[in-house]
């Protein structure tokens, strides 16, 4: 399972996330390669999110969309 970094290069290709916490404000990620979830550390754990076969309309173009499906906590 790859980590995944957002970054904001215009000439990465992007994802959108659906779901998950509602006050993860962050939605449009870097897509990882092919085959990867998403996973996003936030509040103390993981936010996990796998690919759909959906695409969403966006401010960034057509992304493939990414739906969240589970978060693991970090130990401590």
């Amino acid at each position: 399972m790859a980590t995944l970094c957002i970054m904001n290069d215009s000439d990465t290709a992007k994802a959108v996330l659906e779901g998950g916490p509602a006050d993860l404000t962050e939605r449009v990620v870097a897509q990882p390669e092919a085959g990867a979830d998403v996973k996003l550390l936030f509040r103390g754990g993981y936010e996990h999110f796998r690919r759909t076969e959906r695409a969403q309309d966006t401010a960034e173009g057509r992304l493939p969309v990414y739906e969240w499906w589970e978060r693991t906590e970090l130990p401590g």
